[in-house]
């Protein structure tokens, strides 16, 4: 996979993921595909259970996009999501590709937190708005 594919698979996930089209967003998963969510222990096998739970989600997602990178058949995306327009958790969502769709997704959610005091003198600014520039600012999900 290069970028520009990825971009463009991820920005239409994010669109439909949560939602009544849920079909589109999961189209690019693999039949046999696993989704996984270490810090609750979750596992998802399979496109089709993928699917199931996200189409019944119960929370308005809204994501904002920060950062794409990776080669090959690695990607890695952060971005922030708001549920029911509350305040952004971080994401991290670690793709594996085989051929044009995926294989394996792993999330990681993080609240934010302050930085300690002790750190400010080596530490930079390092907010949401440090996006790339061809991101969109804000992606509404469940269309």
């Amino acid at each position: 996979m290069i970028y520009e594919e990825v971009r463009e698979l991820l920005l239409r996930q994010w669109t439909y993921t949560g939602g009544p089209n849920e079909a589109k967003a999961s189209e690019y998963y693999h039949d046999d595909a696993l989704l996984e969510f270490p810090q609750s222990g979750e596992r998802f096998r399979g496109r089709a259970n993928i699917e199931g739970w996200r189409q019944r989600y119960p929370a308005r997602l809204d994501f904002e996009p920060r950062r794409i990178r990776g080669g090959g058949d690695l990607w890695v995306a952060e971005a922030g999501l708001r549920y029911d327009g509350g305040e952004p958790v971080s994401v991290v969502k670690i793709l594996q590709f085989r051929g044009d769709k995926i294989e394996r997704e792993t999330l990681y959610f993080a609240d934010p937190f302050p930085a300690p005091d002790w750190r400010r003198p080596w530490a930079e600014d390092g907010t949401a708005a440090d996006r790339q520039s061809d991101l969109p600012a804000h992606v509404a999900a469940g269309n």
